[in-house]
């Protein structure tokens, strides 16, 4: 019965911020009729997927009752280092990029793991170290020089930007990921653990579950994300310098939160997460078309994340209080 409530309040969530995103689509669509065109939804989806993939990283680690500040430089230094390898082994192929990106990312995202788990410190604390370290190594990496698309293999660069059924390869990478992601936290006994140590880590070491090692496991998968992202990103864009995707992690916690993501651990989905994406990429992407600059989105994600944290805390006393009243 439990678990049955549990869904029937997420999936009431996932609906109500499915109406929002949807009424605010709408409100720009009626303004600017070109919004909703096939070829803008398109672009939509392509300039959201990478905020896609790693809001999903992100949300395991904030199941598990964790943090990872670091997912952007993470991000940047696994995306110069793909292109530093192109650059130097053009030959090698977008399959090789894309795996030394993905593993160093794990690695990345493996010491913030371990240090979580092991040695028992904040993951705020932790993450927020290893964002300085990580974003600090990309200079000496590169020599603090630029990786420009003229350096970069044609496949490198073309990857990315390929096309099938109207959408680029950068959208479908979102679209199975999000897939993956919705029926693994649903179906997969692995997912199940996840949530039980971020819900209640006496009891799921009890059941014989241990919490520290499921935090590693997701700041794991986190990071290798990260590190698939730091290629998309630098073939996206075709370039490679040390500040990419700088600040890019408040959207990327700001999107969890707002699709639901409880910051205590242990609740949300990964349809949530996705909307909650959507919903920030459609203000991102209207805010030019109404004349208002995109600096302003910092002060909206401020808000949004301010307002999702305030609901959440809510919505965890109004479900402690009634669970109180049963057992008295």
């Amino acid at each position: 019965m439990k678990g049955l409530r549990d869904l029937s309040d997420a999936a009431r969530r996932d609906l109500v911020l499915g109406g929002l995103t949807l009424a605010v689509f709408l409100a720009v669509t009626v303004a600017f009729p070109g919004f909703a065109a096939p070829r803008s939804l398109a672009g939509l989806l392509d300039d959201t997927a990478i905020l896609i993939l790693l809001a999903l990283g992100q949300m395991l680690v904030i199941l598990a009752r964790g943090i990872d500040l670091s997912v952007a430089a993470n991000l940047a230094l696994c995306g110069m280092l793909a292109a530093l390898v192109d650059r130097a082994f053009p030959g090698l192929g977008v399959a090789v990029a894309i795996g030394i990106a993905s593993v160093a990312g794990a690695v990345l995202g493996a010491i913030n793991g371990l240090l979580v788990w092991k040695l028992r410190l904040p993951p705020i604390v932790v993450t927020l170290g290893t964002l300085s370290i990580y974003g600090g190594v990309i200079y000496p990496l590169s020599g603090g020089a630029w990786v420009n698309e003229n350096e970069m293999s044609p496949a490198f660069v073309a990857f990315t930007r390929a096309g099938f059924l109207g959408l680029s390869t950068l959208s479908w990478f979102a679209i199975v990921a999000a897939i993956a992601f919705v029926l693994g936290l649903r179906y997969l006994r692995v997912a199940r653990a996840l949530y039980a140590a971020g819900g209640n880590p006496e009891a799921a070491a009890c059941s014989g579950i241990d919490p520290g090692r499921m935090q590693f496991l997701a700041y794991l998968a986190c990071g290798a994300i990260a590190g698939l992202c730091g290629y998309l990103w630098v073939a996206k864009f075709a370039v490679a310098y040390t500040d990419i995707a700088l600040g890019f992690e408040l959207q990327v916690i700001a999107a969890c939160l707002i699709g639901g993501v409880a910051i205590a651990g242990g609740s949300g989905t990964a349809l949530g997460v996705v909307i909650g994406c959507l919903f920030i990429g459609i203000i991102r992407n209207s805010l030019p078309l109404v004349g208002i600059s995109a600096f302003w989105q910092m002060f909206i994600n401020g808000v949004v994340i301010i307002a999702a944290v305030l609901l959440s805390a809510r919505n965890r006393a109004h479900v402690r209080t009634i669970l109180e009243s049963r057992a008295a």
